[in-house]
C-alpha cells in the first residue's frame, strides 16, 4: 500500500498558516508528499523547503484570477495537487489542518483494512474547530463535524466547489468513517492578522463591491460573535507544541456577544441530548 499526502499553499507566512505542522503531522505515514505552491508574496517556498524531507514534490503554480470567484480557485489547486499523487491513497490536508500523532496508527489501519475494499472510495474524519485561542473549541452548528480526508487515488475523484470535501462524477463518495479527529486551527490567529486573513478569503468569493459593503473595516477581527464555544481540555499535537508556545494570542470566553436565537437553541438541546444534528449538510454517503 502507497499514501500520498497532498495540499496546496500560497502566503503561508502573510496569513500565518500552520503549513509546517500540517505536512509533519501526516509525513511519517506518507511514502511522498505532494505540494502546489503559488504565486506567494512571501518566502513560502522557502518554508516548505525548510521541512527537508526527500518525500516531498513541490509543484510551482499561478493562481488564476478568473477561478476567484466563489473559491474554485482552491478545488481548482487541489486538483492540481491530487492529479501528481502515485499512491492507492491520498491523504489530503489543508494548511490550517493538524493531525494528532495518536490517531496515526488508527489512520493506517483503516487504509490497509479498505485498500482492496474498492467500494470504499474514502475515508471520513472527525473534526475539532479551534476558534479564538488554542484553549477554545467552537460548538456551534454553522461548524461541520465531518469531512473526507483520504482518497482513492485513480478513480478520477475531484475535490468540490471550495475544496472542503470531494465529489466523484459530481456525486458524493462512499466512505467509511475513521475514528479520529482532524484539528482545524484556521481560527487561531493574532486578531490583526486575521482580519487580513478574512478579507483576502473573502475576496476568493465575492467581489470587490461586496466587501466594501459587507466587510468591517476595523483593524482587527472581533472573535466575540461566536455563539457557542467551549474549553478545550485535551492535548494537541506535538508538532504544534513551538507555535503554541510562542503565540501571545489572548481570547477571553466572557467578552463573546451571544447571538443565539429561539430556533439555535432549540435545535442544540436537541443535539445535545440525542447527538442527531437537524439540517446537517453531508457531502459524503457513509457505507453500512
Amino acid at each position: 500500500m502507497k499514501v500520498s499526502g497532498f495540499t496546496f499553499i500560497k502566503n503561508a507566512l502573510k496569513y500565518d498558516f500552520p503549513l509546517v505542522e500540517a505536512v509533519t503531522s501526516i509525513l511519517p505515514i506518507c511514502d511522498e508528499f505532494i505540494i502546489v505552491h503559488g504565486d506567494s508574496e512571501d518566502e513560502t517556498r522557502a518554508l516548505i523547503d525548510s521541512i527537508g524531507s526527500d518525500k516531498i514534490k513541490v509543484y510551482e503554480t499561478v493562481w488564476d484570477p478568473n477561478l476567484k470567484q466563489g473559491g474554485l480557485i482552491l478545488s481548482q489547486q487541489t486538483n492540481v495537487a491530487l492529479s501528481k499523487t502515485s499512491g492507492d491513497w491520498c491523504f489530503y490536508i489543508q494548511a490550517d489542518e493538524v493531525v494528532h500523532e495518536k490517531y496515526l496508527p488508527e489512520i493506517i489501519k483503516a487504509m490497509e483494512t479498505y485498500v482492496d475494499e474498492k467500494k470504499v472510495e474514502g475515508l471520513l474524519f472527525k473534526y475539532t474547530h479551534f476558534y479564538g485561542s488554542y484553549d477554545y473549541v467552537a460548538a456551534s452548528r454553522q461548524w461541520y463535524r465531518n469531512e473526507i480526508r483520504i482518497v482513492r487515488n485513480n478513480i478520477d475523484v475531484k475535490s468540490f466547489k471550495d475544496a472542503q470535501g470531494f465529489r466523484l462524477n459530481d456525486r458524493k463518495l462512499f466512505v467509511k468513517p475513521v475514528n479520529a479527529y482532524i484539528y482545524h486551527y484556521g481560527w487561531v490567529r493574532p486578531p490583526q492578522t486575521m482580519q487580513v486573513k478574512m478579507k483576502y478569503f473573502h475576496s476568493l468569493w465575492h467581489n470587490k463591491r461586496w466587501i466594501e459593503k459587507n466587510f468591517s473595516d476595523a483593524e482587527e477581527y472581533d472573535f466575540s460573535q461566536m455563539d457557542s464555544i467551549e474549553p478545550f481540555s485535551g492535548s494537541h499535537p506535538a508538532v504544534m507544541k513551538e507555535r503554541i508556545e510562542k503565540s501571545n494570542i489572548r481570547f477571553s470566553i466572557s467578552s463573546r456577544k451571544i447571538k443565539k436565537g429561539f430556533r439555535r437553541s432549540v435545535l442544540d438541546v436537541i443535539e445535545k441530548l440525542t447527538g442527531y444534528r437537524i439540517g446537517e449538510y453531508k457531502n459524503y454517503r457513509i457505507l453500512k
